[in-house]
């Protein structure tokens, strides 16, 4: 046992007594230890619940013979952290999600790993951390919230944010948002839409590294419970095969991602999280793979934000099970690929609505939820969720209005400046320049809220949240902090898009760009202190998945 380098020999009795100290018993040195990385806290509503979840599983792993050792792993709620500050450190704090597991696990000499996340950017951090270690792990969420409910009609998290761009055109009062406010999020769990949390835990899924339902039992169901009690217990399995996860990370596996990705219509952050997962799996996956897969995988799929529809629904119709039952009718999948209790294949179900989850036969689309976009105004690439955009604005030419932050973009929209066929222009606001990346979920859901979604288009080099709606295109590369083109833009600037043709162009002269480049400056970094300011001088492109340059 790879723990026997902690527990093990007269050399180890001090550290024996320190286990002691624990409560730990001689009995239990001759047994695995299986690290729990849990990231429960009282502050994000989607792990609140979590100590529960590591209950079960720590009851499963005692059932296999183990013996489970929680410990603790941070996590932003992006929800809270939106619009401010705050939003800076969300994705910043997947590098410390996986180097601090990393650390934890290595120090304390584990012999597997049972992943316990469920918001944001810890399912990726955790994923990161799995790929790197090599040891024996399996992911359990903590599941999905489910849908708030008003006058019989269902509520999510961005309800609220559209809400508020409500208000500020004159189409609702305050007291109707206060009702909205109170009704939207009726506990625990990760916010009730194919946002970029579900979108992830659903992933993991097709990734292989969870059991199936992971990503779509609801929270408060005990059926999530016994779901993490079935984990513990293979959490044992898997040590004693020595089942790791790169023979689980495999390119079959990332396609697999990919094809339920495009199915879904998942949060443009799994462009950024999969590239990532694959760098500390070994490989490279670039945004060209995602067009890909993208020009053969139909949107099967329409959830919120792109429908009403709350993703407790996609568990009713059968789940990712479901999903992948129709991809593989048209052999999109590999389903060979090993898993944690088999291989893809095992996990295959029958669709149990229709109107939840298309059949392959009559999909909303022939290609899949999210595109990647290049051009001279993008040469390494950008995102946009595609199946969420309006038909109408899948070709889009407009004017740019230029900001230089997100805050200057949200005050000039709920101040009605922003007219329909403009073209938002928000910069600065990248890996590097922002720093962190911020999501732009305000300004986003503002429009939506004042009915512009459908009129106008939003580009950045930060990225959006997974409920963001409309012709919304991030991850602009190179960013602005980096020279790249988005930085030279003016206002009033001609900027055409073709989502179909996977395009995005200033019309601009060729000669007149070249001569804004020769005169651009930087502007000073954001923050010059602290962790983000390592984290500015270390990150990457987003196009690379913005890790962290060696």
């Amino acid at each position: 046992m790879r723990s026997d380098v902690v527990k093990n020999g007269i050399a180890r009795a001090p550290h024996r007594s320190l286990f002691k100290a624990l409560g730990f018993i001689d009995e239990e040195f001759a047994r695995p230890l299986i690290g729990i990385a849990v990231a429960q806290s009282e502050i994000v509503p989607g792990h609140v619940h979590l100590d529960s979840i590591a209950r079960a599983a720590a009851e499963g792993v005692r059932l296999a013979g183990g013996v489970p050792v929680r410990f603790p792993v941070i996590g932003v709620c992006d929800g809270i952290a939106m619009g401010h500050e705050g939003m800076r450190y969300s994705l910043a704090t997947r590098e410390l999600i996986a180097d601090s597991i990393e650390c934890m696990v290595m120090a304390h000499g584990f012999d597997a790993l049972i992943c316990i996340p469920n918001c944001d950017k810890i399912v990726p951090g955790m994923l990161m951390a799995a790929a790197r270690l090599n040891l024996p792990a399996v992911f359990v969420s903590g599941g999905p919230m489910l849908a708030g409910t008003k006058d019989g009609k269902p509520l999510t998290f961005t309800t609220v944010y559209e809400a508020v761009g409500a208000v500020a055109a004159g189409k609702m009062d305050e007291s109707e948002l206060k009702a909205l406010e109170e009704a939207a999020c009726p506990g625990c769990g990760s916010c009730s839409g194919m946002f970029t949390a579900n979108s992830m835990n659903c992933v993991t899924e097709a990734l292989g590294m969870a059991l199936p339902g992971n990503g779509t039992i609801p929270a408060v169901m005990a059926e999530r419970l016994r779901l993490a009690k079935k984990t513990g217990v293979l959490a044992l399995e898997l040590w004693k095969k020595d089942l790791r996860p790169r023979s689980i990370l495999t390119e079959n596996a990332f396609m697999n991602a990919l094809a339920l990705d495009m199915a879904l219509g998942c949060s443009t952050n799994t462009a950024l999280h999969l590239p990532a997962i694959a760098h500390e799996a070994g490989f490279t996956l670039g945004l060209d793979l995602l067009n890909q897969v993208s020009a053969v995988t139909p949107n099967l799929c329409k959830l919120a934000p792109a429908s009403s529809t709350p993703i407790e629904a996609l568990h009713a119709a059968g789940g990712v099970p479901a999903v992948l039952g129709e991809l593989a009718k048209r052999k999109l999948l590999r389903l060979e690929a090993a898993t944690v209790y088999g291989v893809l294949g095992d996990s295959l179900a029958v669709n149990r609505n229709s109107a939840v989850i298309r059949p392959i036969e009559d999909p909303y689309s022939p290609t899949g939820g999210l595109a990647a976009l290049k051009g001279n105004l993008a040469p390494e690439g950008c995102v946009v969720k595609r199946g969420a955009v309006a038909p109408s604005m899948l070709k889009h030419e407009g004017p740019a209005r230029v900001f230089d932050a997100e805050e200057a973009a949200f005050d000039a929209i709920m101040a009605g400046k922003i007219k329909a066929g403009d073209v938002i222009v928000i910069r600065y606001e990248g890996p590097r320049g922002g720093p962190g990346m911020k999501e732009m979920l305000a300004p986003t859901a503002a429009l939506a809220g004042m009915g512009l979604d459908d009129k106008v288009a939003l580009i950045t080099d930060g990225r959006f949240s997974g409920a963001t709606r409309g012709a919304a295109i991030g991850h602009v590369s190179p960013e602005a902090a980096e020279g790249g083109p988005i930085a030279l833009l003016e206002e009033g600037d001609i900027i055409a898009i073709d989502i179909e043709g996977r395009s995005i162009n200033c019309k601009a002269p060729a000669q007149v760009m070249e001569e804004r480049k020769a005169a651009w400056k930087p502007l000073p970094p954001k923050v010059q202190s602290g962790y983000l300011a390592r984290y500015a001088r270390q990150v990457s492109s987003a196009a690379s998945g913005a890790i962290l340059r060696d």
